[in-house]
């Protein structure tokens, strides 16, 4: 689009600029029908209404799939199932190929895979090579330049000698000995997210369910106290910002998945030697680099490998194989890595996430070495987390001291299970285990129950938080715990003169009764600026529905001198259906065409006026 084309647009959008909206009172307001369940337009039936599928592009560009995924392209692509599942799919199969009926393994958890699997090909091809091991566990032994116990510590010499050897003995020792860290609530101090980032425990002091029975999914708040985050980082939490959690697998998982492998229990917590020899792991964010690491085989499997989170690849299916004492188990596993096997393969990786346990019991004759498969797992990352408060304000006096709180709010995502039907996802079932435990706790007569959240700060800043810095008016959109970070914004604003009639909330339920978030504590004039939207009760109407209900609003708010939009939510549905309302408002208010909307939506959004965070 040419500059000229741009200044016409510019224009066109001006002349169509409203004034500023003056009803008896100064304060703009939301626009609200004589019944609030009236219906926009034509009537929608919510019952038959369906919801659009995603299509929207989140990466663009490799430093696009590296802010996402942390990985560059180049180590996204090696990892890869490697099968070609995206250049082709699977090959025809060949009428001269012979193939043979096998018994399938009998149990559970082969049948919850799916696959779909008939008979085998009796001579396989493009069977993937066994990938590399770049993890070995082994044992702790004294070096030999340290002396045993019945010998002196330092041999005879000069006193400049006896210095640097006793030195370097008590660094060797050091570098050999299991860090005093309680690993049952945060994770050894090498799981460092970014220099010079470190994990903190942040201790629970209180936690609640914001949902109630009946809600399509459950949502936890959380008050965190970091009264004694460690000083030096020269980063501070800010409204609408973010936290790094690093949540461990569930305790009884890596039970079962040690049980499963015929670990040794006295050696499950015994300290051992882990040596890689390349990439970041077991790191989060560290140097491409071999390392050397006393630790334990729980505490690997607890916080720096992912066991559910991720479909299987070829690699990790290549590695039972090669250990899987059963024939018939060790040819299904190869035929899924084969050429002949690529269909299949597809289909397995494409469907719901595998677990390892699950697969372990699958194929329960596949017993690798736990290093080797350390190698194959993906690496377990942060989760991130947006504030639902102002940090600069929450504070609490307990035992005579002045204590700092953070709040955030988490919503529980579940997944199916072959056992129990679902299963919680790492992060935001870990949560929940933790406010389910301080709540009974509590319960149980507890004063103060001791649970903790292993978070960091200043590593992923809330794209929301870099634009909160005018004074003019605001609309914020957003469905779910999307929500939460508006929380913040709006406590934070309403407490400056003169702003209670600039900050206006479109909060997005399914059902108030049952979902609506944080309702009555955002503040005073809270039924002022805020208008909760919900898609399951009365009529039904989504949020951007609602957006197109207020044109007016968002039209002023939007060509307004420091005017911002900030919209925050699952990309799904609604963060894809608000972008569209917001266009259809530009179309309307502004007299444009849909391209021309579209770029001036576009244009708002490179200076910083129309911002969205969606997932």
């Amino acid at each position: 689009m040419t500059a000229q084309t741009d200044l016409l647009l510019a224009q066109r959008a001006a002349a169509s600029i409203p004034e500023e909206p003056q009803p008896e009172s100064a304060t703009p307001s939301l626009t609200y029908s004589d019944s609030d369940e009236q219906e926009i337009e034509e009537p929608m039936q919510p019952l038959s209404r369906r919801r659009r599928a995603s299509t929207r592009l989140i990466a663009k560009s490799p430093e696009d799939v590296q802010r996402i995924t942390g990985e560059t392209t180049t180590q996204l692509i090696r990892r890869c199932c490697g099968g070609g599942c995206c250049l082709g799919g699977a090959p025809k199969k060949n009428k001269d190929v012979e193939y043979e009926a096998i018994k399938f393994p009998d149990n559970d958890a082969y049948r919850s895979l799916n696959l779909k699997i008939d008979k085998v090909p009796t001579t396989l091809s493009g069977v993937c090579d066994l990938p590399e091991q770049t993890a070995f566990l082994q044992p702790v032994r004294r070096p030999s330049n340290v002396p045993s116990p019945s010998e002196p510590a330092v041999p005879f010499g000069t006193e400049s000698n006896t210095a640097s050897s006793v030195a370097g003995i008590e660094k060797t020792l050091q570098d050999l000995t299991l860090e005093k860290l309680d690993t049952q609530i945060q994770p050894p101090k090498f799981v460092q997210p970014h220099p010079p980032h470190h994990v903190f425990p942040a201790r629970i002091h209180n936690t609640r369910e914001l949902t109630k029975p009946g809600a399509e999914k459950r949502t936890f708040h959380f008050d965190l106290d970091v009264t004694n985050y460690p000083e030096g980082e020269d980063v501070d939490f800010k409204v609408g910002g973010a936290i790094g959690v690093s949540a461990p697998n569930e305790a009884s998982m890596v039970q079962e998945i040690l049980d499963l492998l015929l670990v040794p229990r006295f050696l499950r917590d015994k300290p051992v030697l882990l040596r890689t020899t390349k990439g970041r792991w077991p790191t989060v964010w560290g140097a491409d680099e071999a390392r050397e690491i006393v630790t334990t085989r729980r505490d690997l499997l607890t916080w720096c490998s992912d066991v559910q989170s991720y479909p299987p690849t070829k690699q990790m299916l290549r590695v039972l194989a090669e250990h899987a004492t059963d024939a018939t188990e060790r040819k299904i596993l190869l035929y899924l890595c084969s050429a002949e096997g690529q269909g299949v393969f597809c289909d397995f990786r494409t469907g719901p996430h595998i677990t390892l346990v699950q697969l372990l019991h699958a194929f329960p004759s596949a017993k690798p070495p736990l290093d080797l498969l350390l190698s194959v797992l993906q690496p377990l990352m942060p989760r991130f987390y947006s504030l639902s408060n102002d940090p600069h304000e929450s504070f609490l006096t307990r035992d005579g001291k002045r204590h700092r709180l953070i709040e955030i709010a988490v919503t529980v995502h579940e997944a199916e299970d072959w056992r129990s039907g679902h299963r919680t996802g790492i992060g935001s079932g870990f949560f929940q285990r933790q406010a389910l435990k301080f709540i009974e706790a509590q319960k149980n007569g507890e004063k103060d129950p001791e649970f903790y959240i292993p978070m960091f700060k200043g590593l992923m800043a809330n794209p929301l938080a870099k634009q909160f810095v005018s004074d003019g008016p605001m609309l914020l959109i957003g469905a779910g715990v999307g929500i939460a970070p508006f929380r913040g914004f709006v406590q934070r604003r309403l407490k400056t003169a003169n702003c209670a009639n600039k900050v206006w909330v479109l909060q997005g339920v399914r059902d108030s009764l049952v979902d609506e978030l944080y309702s009555g504590e955002w503040g005073v004039h809270e039924d002022e600026v805020k208008k909760v939207v919900q898609s399951r009760r009365g009529p039904g109407r989504y949020v951007q529905e609602e957006v197109k209900a207020q044109a007016d609003l968002v039209w002023y708010i939007i060509n307004a001198v420091d005017g911002r939009v900030f919209v925050c939510g699952s990309s799904r549905g609604m963060g894809e259906g608000v972008e569209k309302a917001l266009v259809e408002v530009a179309m309307e208010k502004g007299n444009l065409e849909h391209d021309e909307a579209q770029q001036f939506w576009n244009l708002k959004k490179e200076t910083g006026q129309y911002i969205a965070e969606t997932w």
